[in-house]
């Protein structure tokens, strides 16, 4: 599913946030990225969703070697992603419906299936009856759920997610991580980049400790 082998990430002027790693993970592997601040994880979750490329090493993603994909090819690797990230990138001036419709649009579903689609995912994390609503009007653990619900509406078979529970409150954060258990339940791989690794207490973790596997 993913290997990084010998990978490396270097940031002007010559800061090494990755200095070289080598992991794997799985096909319907839980994993949990940890570490400090500053370790690392946001550039990993990058590099498997081909945001950033390698300085060094090879990053696989389902076989293909994402840091040297064309860019014209990119979209088509992250149509078996779903990226969540701390910055939902929601948009605002259009309803929870619109939000998550908006990955079909782009690949082009036709109107009755995308709209399935779209109401079973947001049945899915609890967003079905607000629907209509705005996302001005939603509370900060429902704008992460309707991240999810974007995320996993082209039903990808990997699920990538950079500290989702980061500022809600501890119940809040619970209801969400159990979102992500419930998509792993169903053979979805699901890697989680977060301070908070006790919310996910039966997945892999793989810890960094300033870019190093430690």
């Amino acid at each position: 599913m993913i290997q990084f082998k010998h990978v490396s990430k270097r940031y002007p002027p010559g800061i090494d946030a990755l200095p070289d790693i080598d992991f794997e993970i799985g096909d319907g592997e839980f994993a949990v990225i940890s570490g400090h601040s500053g370790a690392g994880k946001s550039t990993l979750l990058k590099l498997v969703a081909a945001i950033e490329r390698p300085t060094g090493g090879v990053v696989l993603v389902n076989g293909q070697n994402v840091g040297a994909l064309k860019r014209n090819a990119v979209p088509y690797l992250r149509r078996n992603l779903g990226l969540v990230f701390q910055d939902q990138k929601l948009l605002f001036d259009r309803n929870v419906f619109e939000n998550a419709m908006l990955p079909l649009s782009i690949a082009g579903f036709p109107p009755r299936e995308a709209a399935k689609r779209v109401r079973a995912a947001l049945d899915k994390v609890g967003l079905l009856e607000r629907e209509k609503a705005m996302p001005i009007a939603l509370s900060g653990g429902e704008q992460q759920r309707l991240a999810i619900a974007r995320a996993v509406v082209n039903r990808p078979n990997l699920l990538i997610a950079d500290e989702p529970t980061a500022h809600l409150d501890h119940e809040t954060a619970r209801d969400v991580a159990q979102i992500f258990r419930d998509f792993h339940q169903v053979g979805v791989a699901v890697v989680v980049a977060t301070y908070d690794s006790g919310l996910f207490p039966e997945a892999r973790r793989i810890a960094l400790n300033h870019g190093r596997l430690a």
